[in-house]
């Protein structure tokens, strides 16, 4: 298999409680910080809205090649993705998702129909395939 593209992070600091995350290309610095509802400052963004960003800028394009395969034509694509941070019983963390997208041009069906073909094929559904709970809620636009 060859290598398409390696992305290069860094993360210094406290990590998720006050780090700072850089790319090695300097299109990527932002700091992190623990959100309010979790008892933290807030203020930052944190693991979580970078894994949803990833995911969802991801997925749309995934749904994009389903659809051409299919070769459905779609009007306009938009996606919002829903990361939890749970904490179990047990003490330990662990991850959810839901990813909601909307597709111009389409019935709902299809629309679900595409998002189900996207996740089989995006690198971060299968990346996630089978270690946390994943829904998939598309809809028309």
């Amino acid at each position: 298999m060859a290598v398409t593209y390696t992305a290069v992070v860094d993360v210094d600091g406290e990590g998720r409680n006050g780090g700072r995350v850089s790319s090695s290309d300097g299109l990527l610095t932002t700091a992190l910080a623990i959100p309010k509802e979790l008892g933290g400052a807030g203020g930052a963004t944190n693991p979580e809205q970078l894994l949803a960003a990833g995911w969802a800028a991801c997925f749309l394009g995934a749904l994009r090649r389903a659809a051409a395969e299919r070769k459905v034509r779609l009007t306009s694509t938009t996606i919002t993705a829903e990361i939890t941070l749970t904490h179990g019983d047990d003490g330990e963390f662990s991850l959810s998702a839901v990813l909601n997208p909307v597709l111009g041009a389409v019935d709902r069906a299809t629309a679900q129909q595409l998002a189900d073909a996207a996740h089989q094929i995006c690198p971060y559904s299968k990346a996630t395939r089978g270690n946390i709970p994943v829904s998939i809620r598309a809809a028309a636009a």
